[in-house]
């Protein structure tokens, strides 16, 4: 008996422990990026073993810059087709989300994601890109780990330089020279917001370029950049 209760409190306690420690490990880890770049993230690892399985020589296209050398149409552009409350909220638009909750039950399928830079970023950086209710919740915990050690800017320029623009294309210089042969810095302002729209589905728009929602959606966020705050 006494070792059948040993055991049920090793089963309780074991898996609050791991949990515990993979917090820790998120703690740490944003903590050392406060002044250090991150290499690599969870998506850029998953991308690359994936390119790799057909061909093993196969490399991502990244190239980490300062945010000062990203093209402010870009950061606006960003803004205002992701997250246009990312100046003002603490990391989770609640509203956002909810809005996000009504139009996917209203059309009965996962339509809108509601989910902040803040969070994006979080996902990117530890998690998949699977959909399931305990991930989410992570994904909140970890958005709530970087609002309260980085400031905006920071998490807005790791966000630019690791976020996913293609196929094996991460960050914002790797993107610009891959649509148009140019830097970051250089980005003009429709190009910006081509990019910008680009970003919930990076892998279809690559090989999609001619989409013409893709172009329509364009025109609105150029005509919505002004209004962008930018942290």
């Amino acid at each position: 008996m006494k070792f059948l209760r040993k055991l049920v409190l090793w089963l309780v306690l074991a898996p609050i422990a791991i949990v515990l420690a993979m917090q820790l490990y998120f703690v740490a880890q944003i903590w050392w990026w406060k002044d250090h770049n991150p290499g690599s993230t969870s998506f850029m690892d998953r991308q690359l073993a994936i390119l790799q399985e057909k061909d093993p020589k196969a490399r991502l296209k990244h190239k980490w810059v300062p945010y000062d050398r990203i093209s402010n149409h870009l950061k606006r552009a960003i803004i205002a087709a992701e997250d246009s409350n990312f100046s003002d909220h603490e990391g989770v638009d609640w509203e956002a989300l909810q809005k996000a909750y009504e139009k996917n039950l209203k059309k009965g399928k996962v339509v809108a994601g509601g989910s902040t830079i803040t969070q994006q970023l979080a996902k990117n950086l530890f998690l998949s890109g699977e959909r399931s209710y305990l991930r989410k919740a992570q994904e909140v915990v970890i958005t709530y780990m970087l609002e309260y050690m980085l400031d905006k800017e920071r998490i807005f320029e790791i966000y630019l330089n690791v976020v996913e623009w293609g196929v094996g294309v991460f960050g914002a210089e790797a993107a610009a020279q891959h649509y148009y042969g140019i830097s970051a810095a250089q980005l003009g302002p429709a190009q910006a917001a081509r990019l910008a729209v680009m970003l919930p589905r990076p892998r279809f728009y690559d090989k999609n370029r001619g989409s013409a929602y893709l172009a329509r959606r364009t025109d609105l966020i150029l005509r919505r950049m002004g209004a962008a705050e930018l942290p």
